[in-house]
């Protein structure tokens, strides 16, 4: 006999529960991977929306004084800078406050949209949800590209997508964070989100490198192709997604079933008697039947009472289930009175805020402080999210081994403000260096980001003041999540109407933003730091407000 391959050794070593909460990992990473893959070609088609039109001119000044002489050349439509160099009506001298106004006509709406849909979420099934979400956003992304096929340029179009679209995404994180935390409990939770949350950078490094590909010559494509691929993945969330282990039981139940002869038990009567009388439950009352035989008998609600004589009756399984109350959904009040819960809103707020101001404008600051083209600056910006990665992953092993989410957060933001003034200064830098504060500060910067909407967000969910009703961990984390994205949207605003008076501006501005985000986790630190021994925040007890 032939020895087992060790790859199949391998796979047969993990249990059924085991492959499920793999398949569950592995679907929810790629579905809001396809999320953040369908909103970054804007960042990537923004220095295409609106291009320096300067050397453009100077090309088109060039080839007419070539042409003069004798003959007459026809003019060549491809200079002209009004159509081509840049897309009305982002060709305007206030581009960047329109560029602005369309990330925060998304952010503002994803803000907004996001504290209803954590308490919605809670009350419809997660998978169906989701799946909606996922096609309609699908449909708005699609529609925004467009937007170039058919040739508009109104704005007011965009800013409708935009909107229509913000909403719509709002669907997504409540409903896999959600899902993730029924699946994994508190143990290495830190890691394992830490882990998981990579999608995030993963989508924005697809989307960017995609987004990329067609943006100089069919910017279209870079928003057809990504909603094309985040509505496929709605479909898979259809078919695949498993909101609950509890969602298997009725399925193994109905495997178990038996379907070969089932075991008799005999009664010999009694006083002679050979009837037997089965009692039918009601609501209100029991009704009694006299019956001769119970060969046919078809009713599954029933008792048998005083068997008699030489009866034979099939003995069938019976899987008797314990029905507890359904725990009600948490109010929005309930949520914020669980202790921690405002600060570290409040923190995200302002962490999120840098956090999208880099996702939206850093391939854009690139092209212009590092003079690159579009295509180019949205490959360099990538590292910024391979960074992300990292700082996710290292936020999440030392937060859990500490047993202290806030200090670790606090000591990420302590370090990033210095990061991000030398970041600043990348146009004096040569590639080696860039590429090097691009990785650093991405750590930096999203790592408290990471391990607040994933670790912080699941312990919150789960906290003991809620006495195991987990049907609070979507609104807690819709909470967190919507005030973190009211950050996200006036973060990307900001940096429109401040870069126009230079970019030093806008990292002034977040190295504010990380400054009241330090500012804001004090209590939560001291209250750690004052702890006896290291534990988890989820067990931390934490002074109410």
């Amino acid at each position: 006999m032939a020895a087992i391959p060790p790859g199949i050794r391998l796979l047969v070593s993990f249990n059924r529960d085991q492959w499920y909460r793999a398949l569950t990992f592995m679907l929810t990473f790629l579905l809001y991977t396809s999320f953040h893959l369908s909103r970054k070609p804007i960042s990537i088609v923004k220095s295409e929306l609106h291009k320096n039109c300067s050397s453009v001119s100077e090309l088109a000044t060039m080839a007419s004084s070539s042409s003069g002489g004798g003959g007459q050349q026809p003019s060549l439509p491809s200079l002209h800078t009004d159509v081509d160099c840049s897309w009305k009506p982002f060709d305007k001298r206030n581009y960047k406050q329109l560029l602005g106004a369309m990330d925060y006509s998304f952010l503002c709406a994803y803000a907004v949209g996001m504290y209803l849909s954590g308490i919605i979420g809670e009350r419809l099934p997660i998978r169906l949800y989701l799946t909606f979400g996922m096609l309609a956003s699908g449909l708005f992304t699609c529609l925004f590209g467009l937007g170039y096929v058919y040739n508009i340029h109104s704005l007011g179009f965009y800013v409708f997508v935009q909107v229509a679209n913000g909403l719509v995404q709002t669907t997504g994180w409540p409903s896999v964070v959600t899902c993730i935390s029924n699946w994994f409990g508190k143990g290495r939770r830190g890691l394992i989100m830490g882990l998981w949350n990579s999608h995030t950078s993963v989508g924005n490094i697809l989307g960017s490198l995609i987004a990329g590909y067609w943006v100089s010559s069919n910017w279209g494509m870079s928003f057809i192709v990504p909603g094309i691929i985040i509505a496929a993945m709605g479909v898979v969330c259809f078919l695949f997604l498993i909101e609950h282990p509890n969602d298997l039981k009725s399925i193994h139940a109905q495997n178990s079933s038996p379907t070969t002869s089932v075991p008799t038990k005999c009664w010999n009567g009694v006083n002679g008697q050979t009837e037997m009388y089965l009692q039918y439950k009601d609501k209100t009352q029991a009704h009694y039947y006299f019956m001769d035989s119970v060969q046919n008998r078809k009713s599954y609600d029933t008792e048998l009472l005083l068997p008699r004589d030489s009866v034979c009756v099939p003995v069938q399984p019976v899987v008797v289930v314990k029905r507890e109350s359904e725990p009600s959904a948490i109010s929005f009040m309930g949520a914020l009175r669980i202790p921690g819960v405002i600060e570290f809103s409040l923190c995200l707020l302002f962490a999120k805020l840098v956090s999208y101001t880099f996702l939206f404008w850093l391939p854009l600051y690139i092209t212009k402080a590092a003079h690159l083209d579009a295509k180019k600056a949205g490959d360099l910006s990538t590292l910024f999210d391979v960074g992300g990665i990292v700082g996710g992953i290292l936020a999440g092993v030392i937060s859990d081994k500490l047993g202290k989410r806030a200090t670790t957060c606090a000591v990420m933001l302590l370090l990033s403000a210095p990061t991000l003034y030398g970041f600043s200064m990348i146009s004096e830098f040569g590639l080696g260096p860039t590429i090097g504060m691009l990785l650093v500060c991405g750590g930096l910067v999203n790592g408290p980001y990471s391990l607040i909407t994933t670790a912080v967000s699941a312990d919150l969910g789960t906290h003991k003041s809620l006495k195991g009703n987990a049907r609070a961990l979507s609104t807690v984390t819709a909470i967190i999540d919507g005030t973190g994205s009211v950050g996200a949207a006036l973060g990307p605003l900001l940096a429109g109407l401040l870069s126009a008076g230079g970019w030093d501006r806008v990292f002034y501005m977040l190295m504010t933003a990380d400054f009241f985000a330090l500012l804001l986790l004090l209590r939560l630190v001291t209250k750690e730091l004052s702890s006896s021994k290291s534990r988890p925040i989820s067990t931390v007890e934490l002074k109410e407000h």
